[in-house]
């Protein structure tokens, strides 16, 4: 068990620092390629600081592991509202931008809703991973076209994409784009190298923590569905976790939001589409009752609790009690 566990952690610290170096050396190489700054915000620091949850749950279908491959996807959105928002709001309430609100807010109930609906009916297959990657392309577009015009954005507040790029480049500011790039063939090198093995390290410690969470699941009499719901779901979510808290703690509360809000939508679109499209799976039978309503219902309770603009602390504290008791719920269904 001691093994077991030591495996755990060191296939999430793989996947974690991996990611990091992995974003960095992207960055550095579009700066060389004249990638504007608030496209990399959108695509590369966006999307990069969710590959914990792509690789693990990509490596997890490959290794013929559907409890863990979908749910982490499904378990890693339900922690960040429920968990990290809860959280969040708990230490210091968080004010929202209703039109924010309405526009990324409702995008999660739906993407929520269609990976349930993928669900019951063909999986996360090719068909379904191609019109989620579009989804995702589409969504970035939209992004990318709100975010260079002021006017909009004065009206409706920043979107997810932003504010989660944004929340990730604030933590660590190695991640924002630099006016002056290394020049010479050094400049090219040193990025790749970071990026490239960055790449390898959380390949490596996606497919550690997926042994890990399987040989855990068997020692504990618990399914893979329920590992990769919890603790895999909360390990691949650090970095979600980390960066809201920050944010709260900051006062810069929609930022908290719009970071988990961008991060749900990564995670369905992006990382359920490259499922798809990489290791198509089905949905184990046991995910497709409760599991997928606690989903599409913490999309819609968070909705509901920032109607007012705000989420308060006896609100954070109703998600924590909520995600506890799911938790709690879990484990007792398996056992």
């Amino acid at each position: 068990m001691l093994a077991t566990l030591v495996s755990l952690a060191g296939g999430l610290v793989l996947l974690v620092v991996g990611g990091e170096l992995l974003v960095r050396g992207s960055v550095r190489i579009a700066e060389r390629l004249g990638v504007s700054p608030l496209l990399i915000g959108l695509t590369l620091v966006g999307f990069g600081t969710s590959t914990p949850e792509l690789v693990m749950s990509v490596e997890a279908a490959r290794m013929g592991s559907p409890g863990i491959a979908i749910g982490n996807i499904v378990g890693s959105n339900i922690a960040n509202v429920l968990l990290i928002l809860g959280l969040s709001a708990l230490l210091f309430p968080l004010s929202v931008s209703s039109a924010a609100l309405r526009r990324d807010g409702t995008l999660v109930i739906l993407v929520s809703a269609l990976l349930a609906l993928a669900g019951h009916s063909i999986g996360l297959s090719r068909a379904v991973g191609i019109v989620f990657v579009l989804g995702l392309v589409g969504y970035v577009v939209h992004a990318y076209l709100q975010e260079r015009n002021v006017a909009r954005v004065a009206a409706a507040g920043h979107t997810a994409a932003f504010d989660k790029g944004e929340a990730a480049e604030q933590l660590d500011p190695a991640l924002r784009p630099r006016d002056r790039v290394a020049p010479g063939l050094l400049g090219w090198l040193l990025p790749a190298l970071m990026a490239f093995g960055g790449l390898a390290i959380i390949i490596l410690g996606g497919r550690i923590l997926v042994e890990a969470a399987i040989a855990l699941a068997r020692a504990l009499g618990l399914s893979e569905s329920v590992i990769g719901l919890t603790i895999v779901a909360v390990g691949t979510s650090l970095p979600e976790f980390v960066t809201s808290v920050v944010a709260a703690i900051r006062r810069q509360s929609d930022i908290a939001v719009g970071n988990v809000l961008g991060s749900n939508i990564y995670n369905i679109l992006g990382t359920g589409g490259l499922v798809g499209l990489i290791a198509p799976t089905a949905f184990p039978p046991e995910m497709l009752g409760t599991d997928l309503l606690v989903l599409i219902g913490s999309a819609v309770l968070l909705f509901l609790l920032a109607l007012d603009r705000k989420v308060v602390r006896w609100e954070g504290a109703l998600m924590l009690a909520a995600y506890v008791a799911y938790t709690v719920w879990l484990v007792t269904r398996s056992g």
